[in-house]
C-alpha cells in the first residue's frame, strides 16, 4: 500500500516540470512576436522587468524571504547564465521557425546529464543516458525532416549557430536549477531571477532600446506572465528529484514549440513530428520509470 500510494507523489515533480516546459514554450512564442517588432534585447528586458513587478506581490505573501549573501551570489550567477541563454536562444529564435530552433537546442540535456555529474555529484544512470539519447535521436528525426524541406541564407546560419551556442549555457542553467531548488523556495527563485536579469539588461538598454507599440507591448506581458509561471513550476519540480530524472522531460518542449509555430507564424510541420515525438515519449517514459518503481 506504501508503494502504490508513493507513486502520485513520485510524478508530481515530472508533472510540475511539464507544466513548466509548457509554459516556457508558449513563451518562447510570445517572445518571438515582441523581439520581431522590438528587437530581443528590449523585449527581454521588458518581459523580466515585467516579471519581477509579478512576483513581488507573491514574494511579499511569503514573509519577504532574504537569501543569505552565499544564496544571493548564485542568484545572480544564475541569472547572467541566464541572461546569455536567453539573449541567444530569441536571436536565433527570430531566424529560423520555432520547432527547428527547439530541435536544434535539445542536445543541452546530454550536456546537462554530465554537468550534473561535475556540479552536483549526482550518478549517470544507464537509464538516464539512454532516455536522453532516444530523445536525442527524436529531435534529429524531426530537425531531419525539417531542415529537409527548404535552403537556409546567411540569417538562418547566424540563428542555429546562436541557438546551439545557447543550448550550452542551457545545460548549465538546467543543472544550476536544481541547485538553486535546493537553495530557496520558488518565488524567491522567481523573483530574484527576474531581478537580476532586469538589472543585467538594463546595463545595456542604451544600445538597444525600441519604444513598444501596444501589441508588442501585449506579448511581452504574457510573456513575462507566462515565465514567471514556468519558473515557478520548474523551480518546485526540480527542488524534489534528480536533474537526470527531468532532464528528458524537456523534450516536451518541442510539442509545444511545434504547435505554437503552427498556431501564431504558420510554420507548417513536417511528416517527421510524429516518429520524432514517439522516441521524446519514449525517452521520457524510461527516465522517470525507474524513480517511480524505487519508491
Amino acid at each position: 500500500m506504501s508503494a502504490t500510494s508513493a507513486r502520485p507523489s513520485a510524478l508530481f515533480p515530472v508533472l510540475a516540470v511539464v507544466a513548466g516546459i509548457a509554459a516556457f514554450s508558449v513563451m518562447d512564442a510570445a517572445m518571438k512576436a515582441a523581439s520581431l517588432v522590438l528587437g530581443v534585447g528590449t523585449a527581454l528586458l521588458l518581459r523580466n522587468l515585467l516579471g519581477t513587478l509579478m512576483t513581488i506581490p507573491l514574494w511579499l505573501a511569503k514573509g519577504r524571504p532574504a537569501p543569505t549573501r552565499k544564496v544571493a551570489l548564485f542568484h545572480f550567477q544564475r541569472s547572467c547564465v541566464t541572461s546569455v541563454m536567453a539573449a541567444l536562444f530569441f536571436y536565433g529564435l527570430v531566424r529560423i521557425p520555432m520547432a527547428e530552433g527547439m530541435a536544434i537546442s535539445f542536445f543541452a540535456p546530454i550536456i546537462a546529464l554530465y554537468f550534473a555529474a561535475l556540479l552536483l555529484g549526482e550518478t549517470i544512470r544507464p537509464r538516464a543516458i539512454l532516455a536522453a539519447l532516444l530523445g536525442l535521436v527524436g529531435m534529429v528525426v524531426i530537425g531531419a525532416d525539417r531542415f529537409g524541406a527548404g535552403e537556409y541564407g546567411a540569417e538562418a546560419i547566424k540563428g542555429t549557430a546562436a541557438i546551439v551556442l545557447s543550448a550550452v549555457f542551457y545545460a548549465l542553467n538546467l543543472v544550476m536549477q536544481r541547485k538553486q531548488a535546493l537553495l530557496a523556495g520558488p518565488v524567491e527563485i522567481a523573483l530574484f531571477q527576474n531581478l537580476g536579469v532586469t538589472v543585467l539588461f538594463a546595463l545595456f538598454a542604451p544600445l538597444y532600446w525600441t519604444v513598444p507599440d501596444t501589441v508588442s507591448l501585449l506579448w511581452t506581458v504574457l510573456g513575462a506572465a507566462l515565465a514567471t509561471t514556468a519558473l515557478l513550476f520548474l523551480s518546485w519540480g526540480y527542488a524534489r528529484a534528480e536533474a537526470q530524472v527531468l532532464v528528458p522531460v524537456e523534450y516536451t518542449g518541442f510539442l509545444w514549440a511545434a504547435l505554437m509555430g503552427w498556431l501564431v507564424f504558420g510554420e507548417a510541420l513536417g511528416p517527421g513530428l510524429v516518429a520524432g515525438a514517439a522516441l521524446i515519449v519514449v525517452g521520457c517514459w524510461i527516465g522517470t520509470h525507474r524513480n517511480q518503481n524505487n519508491t
